[in-house]
């Protein structure tokens, strides 16, 4: 039986590959979620003016891979301690959140935050916030799969962003 996680770290096109080629990933769609905007569009979200979050839904086979390993692999693509966004995108629509779908991902959310703050691996605060999921609208076409459509660019973006150094000295 597929489940759903959705996941929000920043801009959406460096939040699929890091899930898109795991055993167990059914498919990983970018889009956007937490907002009152029905439909959003790109430009919508980025206005800044709709509540929504640019986000990942992954699904996948819960016997493969489990929900616990892919919150695992969340925290390593993001900076929990940066609350309004992540690296150089800016803004609400790019803040890191962990969306639930039900009470079971969200104790094994929690928890798992709980063992980061715990850890001491960061001397700022974990600010990464756990919200129940809301309806999650797909992107447009041109955003999904972005990191295997448009190579270079892709690249480019991720090693000019800070993600990647972020990642490779905290992670």
């Amino acid at each position: 039986m597929e489940e759903k996680a959705i996941f929000a770290g920043g801009c959406f096109w460096c939040m699929v590959k890091p899930f898109d080629e795991l055993p167990g990933i059914i498919k990983v769609v970018s889009g956007y979620t937490g907002g009152h905007t029905v439909n959003p569009t790109y430009e919508q979200v980025c206005s800044g003016t709709t509540g929504h979050t640019e986000a990942v839904e992954i699904t996948f086979d819960p016997e493969i891979i489990s929900y616990k390993d892919l919150v695992e692999i969340y925290w390593h693509q993001t900076d929990p301690t940066d609350a309004m966004g992540q690296f150089v995108d800016r803004g609400d629509s790019y803040r890191p959140v962990i969306f639930y779908e039900n009470e079971e991902q969200y104790e094994i959310a929690k928890e798992s935050r709980k063992e980061l703050e715990e850890s001491g691996k960061f001397d700022q605060p974990i600010v990464t916030q756990i919200e129940k999921a809301k309806t999650f609208y797909p992107a447009e076409d041109y955003h999904q799969d972005f990191y295997q459509k448009n190579k270079e660019h892709y690249q480019n973006y991720r090693r000019a962003s800070g993600r990647d150094q972020f990642i490779e000295n905290n992670w």
